[in-house]
């Protein structure tokens, strides 16, 4: 059973966004998904809480602060989202559960180099796991023609990880997070012009 965390010390650079829809998206392909959130804020669980009954269910996987435990049986997938300023051994401990760690990371030159340590520490936990966690980048809130997203792609290529996908910056996240929906549960006519910036990351964690 694949662990996905999504993850960045960061605040504030879409973690919610892309875990929710990412966990959407799983329960749209008939997975068992559960959504796991360790921020104090608990958005992700407040958001499954607007989910309306009758969509493609997502359980809520409950995560003790102090320990975090494997998902029980039955789960085919399951998506943590995790709170500003991770670090430490709170960090070590989430990291020993990933197998797909997703960085969602804005094109700001102020985004990535607060990130930067982060994304060595990923690094470095790839080099010791000998390969076994899958790490990505997806930018949020990007327009894949401006010089700030070349620049995005420049720094994860120097840094020899993946950009998954950009998400470009669009009300149809936050109107649909407001109801508990994700881009698989409303029309497609509705969001074609995101779904496919969603390719690289589903494929990414279908591996």
């Amino acid at each position: 059973m694949p662990v996905i965390v999504v993850a960045n010390p960061k605040g504030g650079v879409g973690k919610s966004t892309l875990a929710t829809n990412l966990a959407g998206y799983l329960a749209a392909q008939g997975h068992a998904v559960m959504l796991g959130d360790t921020d104090r804020q608990q958005s992700s669980r407040a958001w499954l809480g607007l989910r309306p009954p009758g969509l493609r269910p997502i359980a809520t996987w409950d995560v003790d602060h102090n320990e975090i435990a494997r998902p029980p049986k039955g789960t085919t997938h399951a998506v943590l989202d995790t709170p500003a300023g991770l670090h430490g051994k709170r960090l070590d401990s989430i990291l020993k559960l990933a197998d797909h760690v997703l960085v969602p990371l804005q094109p700001s030159i102020f985004d990535i180099l607060a990130t930067r340590d982060f994304l060595q520490k990923l690094g470095e936990e790839r080099v010791v796991r000998e390969g076994e966690v899958r790490i990505g980048v997806v930018g949020m809130r990007v327009d894949a023609r401006t010089r700030a997203a070349d620049q995005l792609s420049r720094y994860c290529e120097e840094a020899g990880l993946p950009v998954l996908g950009m998400l470009r910056n669009t009300q149809n996240y936050v109107q649909l997070a407001a109801h508990g929906l994700t881009l698989w549960d409303v029309a497609p006519g509705r969001v074609e012009r995101d779904l496919p910036q969603w390719e690289g990351i589903t494929a990414f964690v279908a591996k």
